[in-house]
């Protein structure tokens, strides 16, 4: 069985290292766990590799909110200790606080 630790943990703020755009994470895949075209959607010299942690994002940039899946090896953490506005934040997390959101529900 492939084990895998995880390097951000949920309600993290994170960044893109090569695309402008920042998010919280809200769950995590051991993984890639997403569909064979999403993967080959990707240029393949840009391509991550599978066997890595995956993060789902309530991520943001200048323009829209949206939900974004990115390898761990293309993300850095944020300490701007600036709050991202996802308008969906509220849903799963309790305040910014500290550089980080809270969650509001138990994880199983």
């Amino acid at each position: 069985m492939l084990r895998t630790r995880a390097k951000y943990h949920l309600g993290q703020v994170v960044r893109h290292k090569k695309h402008p755009f920042r998010g919280v994470i809200f769950d995590v895949d051991p993984e890639f766990a997403n569909t064979d075209e999403w993967y080959e959607a990707i240029p393949e010299e840009s391509r991550p590799v599978k066997d890595q942690p995956f993060y789902h994002l309530l991520a943001e940039n200048d323009q829209s909110y949206y939900v974004a899946y990115v390898s761990e090896q293309n993300l850095v953490a944020d300490y701007s200790g600036e709050p991202v506005e996802h308008p969906d934040i509220p849903d799963l997390f309790g305040p910014f606080t500290d550089g980080a959101y809270p969650l509001h529900f138990q994880l199983n």
